[in-house]
């Protein structure tokens, strides 16, 4: 294993790696047409970009049809309990601190029974990178309505439509404090693979919101090949990425205005919590090898 000094990902890759040294052969088994082949396809070319070898990678995930890519990849993967990826996530970086460590989860997965632990993974600061595949449904268990469901959505457990107000993923984190919020879209695969590639980079808790339609469950109008003609670049549009308050006020369209790229990047980030705890060891290292000496 490297040194946490030889960790950081924003430096030069170190050796040339493809997007095929990080698939494994277990075969996906999404259905066809599925958004989350796009997100998969993504991730593959951002890790090959950062040159990271796999075995210096840690994928965890919780439950859901988003939570299967770590089984699909080269790295380490964990498949965890349901909402609970970002706390092992967690306690993987900071025992592991040379580790490269991701999440993956979806809408239902990450704030529904997972929403509590979000808030204080941004809190914190891990040096973490948090994919969410978002589709506004339970697919996995077949089409259910989902924390990001727009009000009136019609599913077997909202038969009538639904009554309540749809989480904004994009708000949230932002509120919370996130240092990195980005949103992409499988059908730009280019920008989507870009996007993940610079919130590895980012030194800290970074969220990618990915609009990864269900072809099964999910709105029939809102599916991969719509999703280039209803996205709006924010780039494009000269949005700067340093204002955090333009960047909320942007999320609030969140479900009208399909807004493509990175929302916020903090220019001042702040030290992680990891990078602290470190730090703490070596003060007080020392004094632990001084009271562990003979004749104390």
């Amino acid at each position: 294993m490297i040194s946490p000094e030889q960790a950081c990902t924003c430096g030069p890759a170190p050796a040339a790696y493809t997007a095929k040294d990080f698939r494994s052969n277990l075969k996906p088994i999404w259905c066809p047409g599925c958004g989350d082949y796009g997100v998969a396809a993504a991730i593959y070319r951002a890790l090959a970009a950062i040159g990271r070898p796999p075995h210096e990678i840690a994928f965890v995930s919780g439950i859901g049809c988003s939570s299967r890519i770590p089984g699909y990849t080269t790295a380490y993967g964990f498949n965890s309990v349901h909402g609970r990826a970002l706390p092992i996530a967690q306690g993987i970086k900071l025992a592991r601190p040379e580790l490269l460590v991701l999440v993956a989860g979806g809408d239902g997965d990450g704030f529904s029974i997972g929403g509590g632990h979000v808030p204080h993974a941004v809190r914190r600061n891990i040096d973490l990178t948090y994919i969410v595949m978002d589709n506004q449904i339970y697919g996995l268990t077949k089409g259910q309505v989902s924390p990001t469901s727009a009000r009136g959505t019609k599913t077997p457990t909202s038969v009538y439509g639904s009554m309540e107000e749809p989480v904004n993923p994009l708000l949230y984190t932002l509120a919370y404090g996130a240092g990195f919020v980005a949103q992409g879209v499988p059908a730009d695969l280019d920008g989507l693979t870009a996007i993940i590639e610079e919130a590895i980079r980012y030194p800290g808790f970074s969220f990618v919101n990915i609009q990864s339609p269900c072809v099964s469950f999910g709105d029939a109008e809102n599916q991969v090949k719509s999703q280039k003609v209803r996205m709006r670049k924010l780039a494009a549009e000269g949005h700067d990425s340093a204002n955090r308050i333009r960047a909320m006020e942007l999320a609030q369209e969140y479900g009208q205005t399909l807004y493509t790229g990175v929302f916020y990047r903090n220019p001042n980030p702040p030290p992680t919590f990891d990078r602290q705890v470190r730090e703490l060891q070596d003060q007080l290292q020392p004094a632990r090898e001084r009271s562990q000496a003979p004749g104390h």
